[in-house]
């Protein structure tokens, strides 16, 4: 069970009267899926709160889980410059780690992410092709994982893709590396993302509407085997899921969410039967 103990309902509150009492005119179109890497970020002095509630669920006789809320906070420094910091509000943990979301760590860590969009071009009537480039890292709020001693990583990551009124596909991957601490290093993850999103006709709507969209997601991940002065401690894994996630954004508000079913796994210490996220988003501009 999740352990609400932790969440901060007076800050949660205090972000519930920003929303209700905000009287700005303001459009969530850049956001993306909830799984997948995608291009967009924010313009230049944009702000958005993201609160993210994901469940992996495991299979078997025992079948493990895992389950989080997470925030994220991200500020647009220029039009193709954001930064991000992501840190967990609520966990309960029982499978072996992973990189289920590209945007936050699926872990127990702050993790913080600068993005900057080197690529931004029109492609035909209402539709741009757009490339970004992720660099950042995280840091433990524990002291093991997996067995053995858990210390900082390194995160790198990119996307390329194409978005116009009707369609939408961006492609991703990235590597998550970890620093050895006290002769233990956590296992390395590489990653792979493919999203394909469709707006039909009656949902393409003007600016100012409710804007809803539906996505195919795949996610791979090779991930290494943790090991500690040398010796294998916890096997790695090779993951592929794949499943459908719907956004649904109105002004400054965004919210999606959906699941994958695994298609793929080889050598994981535990296997899963389904993933689960759902994400609200708040943009907003402060005077």
């Amino acid at each position: 069970m999740v352990d609400t103990a932790f969440v901060n309902w007076r800050w949660l509150s205090a972000v519930a009267l920003v929303i209700v009492g905000s009287h700005t005119e303001l459009r969530a179109s850049g956001h993306g899926p909830v799984f997948g890497a995608a291009t967009p970020t924010l313009g230049r002095g944009g702000w958005s709160i993201d609160q993210a509630y994901t469940f992996r669920g495991g299979e078997g006789d025992d079948p493990q889980s895992q389950q989080m809320f997470k925030t994220m906070v991200s500020f647009g420094i220029t039009e193709t410059v954001q930064i991000s910091g992501s840190v967990p509000v609520a966990m309960s943990d029982g499978l072996a780690p992973s990189r289920m979301m590209s945007a936050m760590s699926s872990e127990r860590e702050f993790e913080a992410l600068l993005a900057y969009r080197f690529q931004k071009r029109t492609v035909g009537i209402g539709g741009r092709q757009e490339s970004t480039l992720y660099v950042g890292g995280t840091m433990p709020m524990e002291d093991e994982r997996a067995g053995a001693p858990v210390g900082s990583s390194l995160v790198v990551q990119a996307a390329t893709g194409y978005a116009s009124r009707a369609h939408y596909a961006w492609f991703g991957g990235g590597a998550q590396h970890f620093i050895e601490r006290d002769g233990a290093r956590q296992g390395d993850s590489r990653f792979l993302t493919f999203v394909y999103g469709y707006r039909p006709p009656p949902l393409r709507v003007e600016p100012g509407k409710p804007d809803l969209r539906f996505f195919v997601e795949v996610t791979a991940e090779d991930r290494t085997a943790t090991t500690s002065a040398g010796i294998d401690v916890a096997p790695g894994g090779r993951t592929v899921f794949v499943g459908p996630t719907s956004l649904l954004v109105y002004k400054a508000i965004a919210l999606e969410g959906g699941v994958l079913f695994p298609v793929y796994q080889k050598d994981a210490q535990f296997r899963e039967r389904m993933r689960v996220a759902v994400n609200f988003a708040y943009f907003f501009w402060l005077k």
